[in-house]
């Protein structure tokens, strides 16, 4: 560190990399990447060897592209993209040749040109290059019939009509549909064996408490990797299972007790298993492969203090892409030749974080007790000790269920620190990887328990002077706006301040407009906050919805809402900002016309944090960059004079 932290610029944190995502192609020849095209991350090409500078153009899209993948035969790039965060996602491809040959003007077809449908892709096919196998919820909105899609032709056929509340289609390594998986109406689900069409015995039953799924096949496809935590185990462990009968032979859990298994790899060459992982506060690799072990072996000398990812292979695994990054570093992509051992610098997605990495802070693992005795994993970031204003924000991520923070470089992390802020987030009861019971902790805990988890990293904060008891903030997007706006009602003068991103107020809402797609996970939202049809869940809800406790809110409150979020719906937030208001409570409330649940314009992210750092500066006393460009500042105006709403959008 410098005698001197300064002011890193907001674009620098949240502006477009300027490569991302690259992949290599399966024969070797080529990498695809996502690069700004007219300020929007799109798909670009390039040969091998050639320069990044010389890619080319393959798409034109006004929204920012999601997940990108090859063709088995290195012929077409497929890419996953929504309209503006409404999460209906539709499958493109671009034949990257043609588009060599039209680089003013390259062709992207829409392969699942349907509109409010949401396409998944359960197999992309190795004996038939041309091959993906998908779902659609076309005829069903509540449930994905199993199609055939012809990458060149575009043509569908339907292969599987989905009448039983199906909900995902396994094939084995012979491209064979072996098992799927089916939603009962009470909340339980089930494995059962398929052929010709036809489904067979159920071999496998779990509850609402516990989870399972396939995560691969045995070489000679006799029977599944099977992962679940049914019964008395808690950390979710590895089996194999006979798919005849369902028995389970146990290959491996968790050698230190402590989290539920993590990753297969498996060479999918000789189907024989390469790794697995955990993720503990670092990740853990144990891998089964003495030649990949001595990969990873050498790697990590080269990057000593680096986490390491594999992040794209040819189809041989004779080339990767690995990218290497930590909490104070920016991440670089090399190519790695595992036979001659070359390894060598590909790309740098965010050059100008890496000119500015001697200011970035610590990301330090931390513990701490709740209201219970429950130990709480958190991460802990504080600022360097020439710009720290004695002021925390409790950061507390999504979910709840299922996602937990992780330790590595984050841009909101580092530019709060960077502003002066202490940084907390608290992997609560209900997120995911701690075992089953750390995960059914949280359930109908919420605004209970679980904000008890938060409440106590507030506690843990003040008794190690890490902040002052006056100056700290609570923030966070989806459940982790819940946790902000349950922090504001339920312990009204505990925080100085809140900020709540596509965060639920009313719990009946929130369940009464999930997407019809994800019914088959109905029970298990009503299993986690209480069920509306009973008179305990009617209790459970309404006294865990901040909208009913708005009379208690009397800290300052930022709100920023997606209008096309499919799953925290706009009315979440109005109906909220209209009550404080009515209540005379004053509260700012952003709304960005143009995204869903999360923001992915870099535009839109220069506001929303703009404007944030502005208000945690006026309440917490941390520091500020004045400067906002017309352009930007150009997206703020009013929208709805009943809410008085502040819009986020295009211009």
């Amino acid at each position: 560190m410098t005698a001197t932290t300064p002011l890193i610029d907001r674009k620098i944190f949240f502006g477009n990399p300027e490569i991302a995502n690259g992949k290599l192609s399966p024969n070797g020849k080529q990498i695809a990447f996502l690069k700004e095209h007219q300020g929007i991350l799109n798909l670009w090409v390039k040969d091998f060897d050639a320069p990044f500078e010389d890619a080319t153009l393959l798409t034109k899209s006004k929204t920012p592209i999601l997940t990108t993948f090859w063709s088995r035969d290195s012929e077409y790039l497929l890419y996953i993209n929504d309209n503006n965060g409404d999460e209906n996602y539709n499958i493109f491809a671009v034949n990257h040749n043609a588009s060599l040959n039209a680089p003013e003007n390259p062709i992207s077809r829409n392969l699942t040109n349907l509109k409010e449908v949401t396409a998944q892709i359960y197999l992309v096919s190795k004996q038939d290059h041309d091959l993906l196998y998908i779902g659609l919820n076309d005829r069903d909105k509540a449930w994905h019939d199993l199609y055939t899609l012809n990458i060149a032709s575009g043509e569908l056929q339907l292969i599987y009509k989905n009448e039983q509340r199906l909900t995902h289609y396994y094939f084995d390594w012979d491209e064979q549909l072996r098992i799927v998986s089916r939603s009962n109406e009470d909340g339980a689900t089930q494995f059962l064996t398929i052929s010709e069409n036809k489904i067979g015995t159920m071999i496998f039953e779990h509850s609402l408490k516990a989870h399972a799924y396939i995560a691969g096949w045995s070489s000679d496809n006799s029977s599944c990797y099977f992962v679940t935590n049914k019964g008395s185990i808690n950390f979710s462990t590895l089996f194999t299972m006979n798919t005849t009968d369902g028995s389970l032979t146990k290959v491996e859990s968790d050698p230190k007790d402590k989290v539920d298994f993590g990753g297969l790899w498996i060479d999918e060459n000789s189907r024989e298993v390469i790794a697995t992982s955990y993720l503990y506060d670092k990740k853990v690799r144990y891998f089964k492969d003495a030649e990949w072990q001595s990969d990873f072996d050498f790697l990590q000398s080269k990057f000593e203090d680096h986490e390491i990812g594999f992040t794209s292979f040819t189809s041989d695994y004779s080339k990767c892409l690995v990218a290497v990054y930590g909490d104070r570093y920016a991440s670089k992509v090399y190519c790695f030749d595992r036979k001659t051992k070359k390894l060598w610098l590909q790309y740098v997605p965010k050059p100008k974080l890496e000119s500015i990495e001697e200011h970035l802070c610590v990301m330090q693992c931390i513990a701490y007790a709740s209201s219970d005795g429950l130990t709480i994993p958190a991460y802990l970031t504080l600022p360097n000790e020439d710009i720290a204003c004695n002021a925390a924000i409790i950061l507390v991520h999504g979910g709840p269920k299922g996602p937990r923070d992780q330790w590595g470089y984050s841009g909101l992390v580092q530019f709060l620190a960077n502003r002066g802020y202490a940084v907390l987030q608290p992997n609560f009861r209900a997120s995911g990887g701690y075992g089953k019971a750390f995960l059914n902790a949280g359930d109908k805990q919420w605004g209970r328990l679980m904000q008890d988890d938060i409440t106590y990293g507030y506690h843990y904060l003040v008794n190690n002077s890490i902040a002052a008891a006056d100056k700290i903030g609570i923030m966070g997007g989806s459940y982790g706006g819940y946790a902000t706006l349950a922090g504001l009602a339920f312990t009204p003068t505990l925080y100085a301040c809140g900020i709540d991103i596509v965060g639920p107020s009313n719990l009946f809402t929130l369940l009464e407009s999930i997407p019809p797609y994800w019914e088959s996970g109905r029970k298990w939202l009503y299993e986690m906050v209480g069920d509306p049809a009973t008179e305990e869940g009617q209790a459970l809800l309404k006294a865990a919805s901040p909208l009913f406790s708005v009379e208690n809110m009397v800290r300052p409150l930022l709100i920023v809402q997606g209008a096309n979020d499919p799953r925290v719906k706009q009315a979440e937030s109005d109906q909220i900002v209209v009550a404080l208001r009515d209540n005379g409570q004053p509260v700012t409330y952003l709304l960005a016309l143009d995204e869903g649940h999360g923001f992915r314009k870099p535009l839109n992210n220069f506001a929303l944090y703009a404007e944030s750092e502005r208000f945690l500066n006026k309440h917490l006393g941390g520091r500020v960059q004045e400067e906002l460009s017309d352009d930007v500042r150009g997206r703020l105006q009013v929208l709805n004079q009943d809410v008085n709403a502040v819009k986020l959008t295009d211009q």
